[in-house]
Formats: structure tokens, C-alpha cells, sequence
């Protein structure tokens, strides 16, 4: 784990980081990551035996091969210590970030909106490993964020360009429900 005047937190700005969450806030405000989501969907009976069977075998897999922060910090999601926490794959866990798209379709599968996320300074980062940072956004304001373009129908799109513009940085991000296109 890092801390306030470790050299990886303060260079973090360097990187890229990447978030699949709900497209909007639910009733409490936040927004859910892509695996909160799929797990509301089971938790609620909505998953055909098929996607119970993905949900399980991903689940156990990002469990062997992705750190779960709270067992190194249990406090990293700690709402009063660290409100509006959430985890951003680094751009560079490709592996990682590829796995992920089964979950997307199933999101589509059920029409849960959804949105891909890329920054190179998501917020205070509060957890770093290898694969993932988890981070208290700026001004606990989730719509400061950068909007990306590249995906498609549960899929990411290969070889896409996902730079934006500052202007383009002050939009609204990108949403995606099933069945449509993308907006911007």
C-alpha cells in the first residue's frame, strides 16, 4: 500500500487508469463497478445458469490473480476515512481489463447501463498494487472524470483512440445501454 509522500503516488499522474461502473448514480448516490453490478443482478436471481456459471468461474479467477485491497487495508473503503472510494485498473492490466468483458455483456444481456472510464489522475490515490489502484475522487465528485469513446455493445473496440481534449474532459461521460450505441 502507498501513502501521501511515496514516490509512486506522486508520479501517479503518469499513468492511465481505466473503470467500468454504472452509467448513473443509484439511490444512495454512488456508482457501482462493473462487479457490484453483475453481483446485484445474482444476489437478485437475475442471472440465466449460464451467467451464474461466468460469474463464478471470473469471480474465482480476479480472486487468485487480483489483490483484494481491503485484505491489505480493511479501512481502504472505509466511507468517513475515504468517502466515494473506488478501483481503477491501471491501463497497463490488460489481462485483467480483457476479462471484464464477459461481465460488460451480461450487464447488456440484463439492460444495466454502463460506462467505461479512462483517466491519468482519477483522484487521491489512497491503495496501490500491481494491477489496480483504488482512489477518493477529487472533491469526492465523480463527474470530474474524462470520457471515452471505444466501446460497443458489451465489447471493447481494438485499436480505438481514446484521447479527449479538455473540452472534451468537462462533457458529460459516455453512457451505454444495451441494445444502442454509445453517446458522447
Amino acid at each position: 500500500m502507498t501513502g501521501p509522500g511515496d514516490p509512486r503516488v506522486e508520479s501517479a499522474g503518469e499513468r492511465s487508469y481505466v473503470r467500468f461502473q454504472a452509467a448513473r448514480p443509484h439511490r444512495h448516490g454512488r456508482q457501482p463497478g462493473v462487479f457490484g453490478l453483475v453481483d446485484g443482478l445474482w444476489a437478485a436471481g437475475h442471472l440465466s445458469a449460464r451467467e451464474v456459471r461466468f460469474r463464478r468461474v471470473g469471480n474465482d479467477w480476479f480472486s487468485e490473480n487480483l489483490t483484494n485491497p481491503s485484505d491489505v487495508d480493511p479501512r481502504v473503503y472505509d466511507r468517513d476515512l475515504h468517502p466515494g472510494a473506488a478501483s481503477w485498473f491501471k491501463a497497463e492490466a490488460v489481462s485483467m481489463i480483457e476479462r471484464v468483458e464477459g461481465y460488460l455483456a451480461i450487464l447488456d444481456t440484463h439492460g444495466v447501463a454502463w460506462e467505461r472510464l479512462d483517466s491519468t489522475d482519477p483522484g487521491d490515490i489512497v491503495y496501490d498494487d500491481a494491477e489496480q489502484v483504488v482512489v477518493v475522487p477529487f472533491g469526492h465528485n465523480h463527474l470530474l472524470r474524462e470520457p471515452v469513446s471505444g466501446y460497443s455493445a458489451g465489447r471493447l473496440c481494438r485499436g480505438m483512440n481514446t484521447a479527449t481534449t479538455a473540452a472534451q474532459a468537462t462533457s458529460a461521460a459516455p453512457t451505454h445501454t444495451a441494445g444502442t450505441s454509445p453517446s458522447t
